[in-house]
């Protein structure tokens, strides 16, 4: 049995431990968060008996193995070297770092400790994206080229469930990082250049609320990304991978060809959720002693792309 304790009850917090409730070897023994209300609350609906407030809390209970950090991204590094530094293994929510420094010196620690650290790269383990993955595993579909839209309607400082939080998110370090690693992912290759452009910084969040990311690979392959949190619907982010025998467009729990004929899913997963598949490879991969898919050392390409990225945003600042 692996004893999880849940740091950052909120809205994707909630979603994994309902995940974690499906799987067999899984004890929630801690839920964390900012008030001790909220932890308590979610604790007792899911059966956890240690609640608290702070991190330390739940790295200092001797039946808690691995941890999960749904926290503000300006912790996840910190947070996650902190995990190991206690003997636990740790998932990490997306993004892993905000910056290239800190997801270096996240990887580093893995390796000086050799315990799991995983990311949560969930596009890697949705039954849409795995289903085209077999088909290039098996040499039948090749990805020429790839055109990414992520589009949500976020100009107040909520979460997914509508309620405020207290940290702002960001196109760049957060969202662009499903694409950017699920691109190098599928088509395994070194993305070797890219271009960026971001809109106007919205007064009171302080963000770029739209921006455009253009990608190429070693082997030649392109990605066109467009981000944006001015968009009225509809909302998601959505995947059409162009190909040598075919088009396909995944969507979080579907997958169609370009002309929208539906493709069957059923049997490529034990479940249709993404995030319970991820916890489910977070579990085997520490029951199993082995690396896991969207490990740290597997993902920590895409947030070189992505401080690339930024670097050329701020040299954008001075342009005139």
């Amino acid at each position: 049995m692996t004893g999880i304790a849940l740091i950052g009850a909120g809205a994707f917090g909630e979603k994994h431990l309902d995940g974690l409730r499906n799987i067999d070897g899984a004890e929630i023994v801690s839920v964390i968060s900012r008030r001790a209300e909220q932890a308590a609350e979610v604790a007792a609906k899911y059966g956890a008996r240690h609640s608290g407030t702070e991190l330390s809390e739940a790295l200092a209970l001797d039946d808690v193995d691995a941890v999960i950090l749904c926290t503000p991204t300006q912790m996840h590094a910190e947070q996650a070297i902190q995990c190991m530094d206690a003997g636990k293994h740790v998932q990490v929510e997306i993004p892993l770092a905000d910056s290239w420094a800190d997801a270096q010196a996240v990887e580093v620690r893995q390796r000086e400790t050799g315990l799991v650290c995983m990311v949560g790269h969930t596009r890697r383990f949705n039954p849409s994206h795995q289903w085209i993955r077999r088909k290039i595993d098996a040499g039948e579909f090749n990805i020429q080229a790839m055109d990414i839209e992520t589009f949500f309607f976020r100009r107040k400082n909520m979460n997914a469930k509508g309620e405020p939080r207290s940290w702002t998110d960001h196109l760049l370090w957060h969202h662009s990082a499903h694409s950017i690693d699920i691109f190098q992912y599928m088509t395994g290759s070194r993305v070797i250049a890219g271009n960026v452009l971001q809109g106007p910084q919205h007064p009171e969040l302080g963000i770029a609320m739209d921006m455009s990311i253009q990608l190429k690979t070693e082997a030649g392959q392109i990605l066109t990304l467009a981000l944006s949190f001015n968009n009225d619907g509809p909302l998601g982010t959505f995947f059409r991978y162009i190909g040598d025998t075919g088009t396909y467009i995944a969507r979080y729990d579907d997958l169609v060809t370009g002309r929208e004929e539906p493709v069957d899913l059923s049997g490529v997963a034990v479940s249709s959720n993404g995030i319970e598949l991820q916890d489910r490879e977070f579990i085997a991969a520490i029951e199993e002693g082995r690396e896991p898919n969207s490990s740290v050392a597997q993902v920590l390409d895409c947030y070189r792309v992505i401080g690339e990225l930024a670097a050329s945003l701020e040299a954008q600042d001075g342009w005139s």
